[in-house]
Order: structure tokens, then sequence, then C-alpha cells
């Protein structure tokens, strides 16, 4: 048996998860910032979930897109390790935000009907809540995301399909894809009367098409060539998203910004990303989804105390308050990391590592099955 080679760590793109997610939680929270202002930047923190869909476009294509390719591909495999990535943390704010909602009710306070929307549950766990199939945004309403990307997990031999075909022509794939991004954009918009990238739960599985593509794309770039000139390229990739948010540019001109930045940052070797490589770094891109998941339940929880505490009118919280609340967020995820997602995400894997070792120590002389002769895909 010819062993399967893994796939480099990217230390440099895990660590941008953490700023993806950041830049959300402060989208989040601002509007509990006493005499905060407008923003650009701020307000257009939403496409930090398009940096997240194009990265996971990108990194499952680095993990999984030569063995989906080269028939190696186990697609029960790949969506166990997706469920076991996401789904554990999924339930376990959902139901936190449920008990913080039912909590509020028996101290008498106010809570949106939404919150517990019983008829938005069954969608909720199957996370098919992005797909229209909820009638209302409940519970943590974040996970519509979690939605999106498991309508791109399902999806994903198909795109596997189309840029595996692609490979020998990295640059007319990335055209290709920033073409379909430009012109379903455009589309959507003068349809629906929306953005594409405010979509929710009415049309979240089709919002990260576009984007999940670009990362396909763009990591079939990485795959030919890795950039030359890295840090370069990723020092103007970032100003640029950055002034195209605070700008208030066409959300297009940023998300492709975005895949430029990723790009930029997966060219860049380990050994010289410096502070992005090291391990601090690398941990808090680990936490990001935690990050992003607690999000709105300690934006629940932490506010409301807060204001109730400080006599805050409206919940317009003091500077110092709001920094303190927001700089325990990465605290919080880091407790929901170790206590729930690192843990279940384990043992769901672990119960899968079981069954092979058990299947491959009954094998005996030449009884290895024919999918197995070829090796196995790395886990994500």
């Amino acid at each position: 048996m010819t062993p399967v080679q893994t796939p480099a760590d990217l230390k440099p793109i895990t660590a941008l998860r953490f700023g993806a997610a950041i830049w959300v939680a402060v989208y989040t929270f601002w509007e509990n910032l006493a005499g905060a202002g407008q923003s650009g930047l701020v307000s257009k923190g939403y496409l930090g979930v398009e940096l997240f869909f194009v990265l996971s476009g990108f990194i499952l294509s680095h993990v999984y897109l030569q063995s989906a390719g080269e028939k190696r591909f186990s697609y029960r495999s790949f969506l166990w390790a997706r469920v076991a990535r996401v789904y554990p943390l999924h339930v376990a704010t959902l139901i936190g935000v449920g008990l913080l909602a039912a909590a509020a009710l028996i101290a008498g306070m106010s809570v949106d009907a939404n919150v517990l929307s019983w008829a938005s549950l069954p969608a909720n766990l199957l996370m098919v809540h992005a797909w229209g199939l909820a009638p209302v945004a409940g519970w943590n309403h974040p996970s519509w995301s979690i939605s999106a990307e498991w309508f791109a997990y399902l999806c994903f031999p198909l795109f596997a399909f189309v840029f595996w075909r692609l490979r020998e022509k990295p640059v007319a794939a990335v055209i290709g894809a920033a073409a379909f991004l430009a012109v379903l954009y455009f589309v959507f918009e003068q349809t629906a009367g929306f953005s594409l990238t405010e979509a929710t739960i009415r049309w979240g599985a089709l919002r990260i098409v576009p984007c999940f593509a670009l990362g396909c794309a763009l990591y079939l770039v990485y795959r030919k060539a890795p950039l030359k000139a890295p840090w370069t390229c990723s020092a103007i990739s970032f100003g640029l998203l950055v002034l195209s948010a605070a700008l208030g540019l066409w959300d297009g001109i940023t998300v492709l910004l975005a895949g430029a930045l990723i790009l930029s940052l997966a060219s860049l070797p380990n050994q010289r990303a410096g502070w992005l490589a090291s391990r601090s770094a690398v941990y808090l891109g680990e936490i990001s989804y935690s990050v992003y998941m607690v999000c709105v339940p300690w934006k629940l929880l932490a506010v409301g105390l807060a204001a109730k505490l400080t006599d805050a009118p409206d919940k317009q919280l003091q500077i110092f308050v709001w920094l303190a609340i927001l700089a325990l967020l990465p605290v919080v995820a880091a407790v929901s990391y170790h206590l729930i997602e690192h843990p279940a995400r384990k043992a769901l894997r672990g119960r899968v590592a079981h069954k092979r070792k058990v299947s491959d120590t009954n094998m005996k002389h030449g009884d290895m099955p024919k999918q197995l002769a070829t090796g196995r895909e790395p886990v994500a």
C-alpha cells in the first residue's frame, strides 16, 4: 500500500479564522456600545462569514480534492468528519440559548418570540434552517451559517468534480469563480431586492456557493504554485480589504480581496510566518468556531446582566464595560472549546477510527477491501 501524504498544516490561515470571528463579534456587539457612531468597517462585519466560506472551500480542497479526484474519497467518512466538527457545539449553543431565554422569561424579562420558535426547531436540529425550511430565525441565529456549510459539505463531490478537472487551469478557474460570484450577486440583488451577502435563513445555502467555489479555485492556484512574495501580497490584500470595507464598497470586491488574503497567507511557509504561525495565534484560530457560535449566547447573558447592574438604558453600555464583555468572549469560547467542541469531536471521530481498527485487525492476508487498498483520505 502506498501511504497517502498528509496535506500541510497551513498555520497562517488557521490564525486568520480568529480575525474573521472577531470581525463578526464586533459587528454583533456594536449596537450595545453607548455613543457608538457609524463605522464602515464594523458595519461590514457580516462579511466575516464570507471569509469563513471562502476558507472552507480552500481548506477542504486542500485536504480532500486530490483524494476525490483520484477516487480515494470516502463520502461517508467525509460527512462524518464534518458532523463531528460542527454538530456538537451547534446543538450545545442551541440548548444554551433556549435555557437563557427560558430563564429570562421566568425572571419576568421580555424575550423575542422568535428565539424560542418551536416550529423552527426541527430545521435547526437537522442543520437545514438556512435552506428556506425554517419559518423564522430562531434559537442561535448565527448557526444559519453552519446550515449553509452543511449544504456545501453535501455538495462537495460536485465541487470536487468540477475543480479537479480544472486543476491544470487555475487562473481560468479563479476568473470563472470570480465571474460567477459577481453575476450571482448582481442577479440576486436585482431579483430579491437585497444583497446575497445579507441573506441568512432564507437564502443562506445559496450564499455559501460562490464563496466556496472561489475558495476551491484559489486552492488550485496555491496547488500549482504558491505566491512568491506572500508577506507583501498578504499586507496589500489585507490593507485593500480593510479599505474596501471601511469605504463601503460593493461587497463582491471585499469578498474577492478576502480570497486574495487567504491565498497570500496560505502561500506563506510556516517557518517564515512569524507570529501568524505561533502557538497562541494558531490556538486562537482553533477556537474561532467556538467564538462565533457562543457570540450570541454570551451577548444575551453578559449584556443583559451588565445593563442591569449598571442601569444602562436600552442596554447601551459604557466603553469599558463593553470592552470587558468583548474581551471575555474568547475566554468563554475557550471554555466551550475544551468542554464541548474538542472532546465531542474527538469522541465522534474516535468511533470511526475504532471501527476501522477493528476492521483492519479482522482482515486476513489478501482480504483487504478494494476501497481501502488505495489508502484513506486525511480527516480535516
